[in-house]
């Protein structure tokens, strides 16, 4: 079962009076969605009830609930304290993702720094692999792990990366930004040929059976030379990539795939417009 839903609440979800998440698996149920991604980005602040509370109402509605670890996380980083709270913060994600009644948690897994890409990368898989052994040891070893594709080559994780990363445990499920790529590649997925090409990488490398658990973040995306800028709504037409390009791919090739929508502030809609393509393509 392919799902679709939004990383965050709405404008419109406060505008129509709701004030807690814990509305919010009821107020995506209506819509027709039935995913959502909860975000620890500035940091793990969510307390074990608040995260219950929301489980329940997910489990009733049937929506899917997934997280998104800090945004300052370095595996790369060898520094011992930073390092350390790293790993902090990831096991504190899988734990309350656990909580939430979730499973998955999407991880950025590092930067390049100053230091070598190659011996950077080393240090980000030594990580993942230190990560796995924490959470087999906290009893949350069952929780997948999403690292993610990201915008600036400053940052660890373009496509090869991120899908050699996952070859390293089961577990690992790519979660592969399609706006990131785009604003990586300068503008690159500009059709369905260049969507397909993705899909063909990510089931070459992992097989069909993993490609199809697919974890995705799709919005528009502005970008400069040096990468991403900032996500945009899929009103603001000027901005790609398209996700008409890659509704008909998903469903021919039988994915059943999460599919998070990052759009600034209109995050629900532009999911549910996400459905919309999927369901009408042939």
């Amino acid at each position: 079962m392919i799902r679709f839903g939004p990383a965050g609440n709405s404008e419109s979800f406060y505008a129509q009076g709701y004030k807690s998440t814990w509305q919010e698996p009821q107020w995506l149920r209506g819509m027709g969605l039935s995913a959502y991604e909860y975000s620890f980005g500035r940091g793990v602040n969510l307390s074990v009830e608040a995260a219950e509370k929301i489980a329940a109402e997910a489990r009733t509605y049937d929506v899917a609930v997934s997280a998104h670890a800090p945004y300052f996380i370095n595996l790369a980083n060898l520094d011992p304290d930073k390092r350390e709270a790293s790993f902090r913060n990831i096991t504190e994600s899988a734990r309350l993702v656990c909580c939430l009644g979730g499973d998955r948690v999407v991880v950025h897994v590092g930067a390049v720094m100053k230091l070598d890409r190659k011996e950077a990368l080393a240090h980000c898989r030594d990580g993942l692999r230190e990560a796995y052994r924490r959470l087999e040891d906290q009893g949350l070893g069952r929780v997948h792990l999403c690292p993610e594709t990201m915008g600036r080559p400053s940052q660890i994780g373009d496509l090869t990366e991120t899908l050699d990363f996952c070859l390293l445990d089961e577990r690992l499920i790519p979660c592969i930004d399609f706006a990131h790529l785009h604003a990586l590649g300068h503008g690159a997925l500009k059709g369905a040929a260049d969507f397909a090409a993705v899909l063909d990488q990510l089931e070459r490398t992992l097989g069909l059976s993993r490609a199809r658990q697919l974890h995705i973040h799709f919005s528009t995306i502005e970008f400069t030379a040096a990468g991403e800028k900032r996500h945009r709504t899929f009103a603001e037409t000027e901005y790609g990539p398209r996700f008409e390009h890659l509704a008909p791919l998903l469903k021919a090739r039988g994915y059943e795939a999460r599919v998070i929508c990052e759009c600034k502030g209109t995050m629900a809609e532009d999911a549910r417009e996400m459905k919309r393509m999927y369901d009408a393509a042939p």
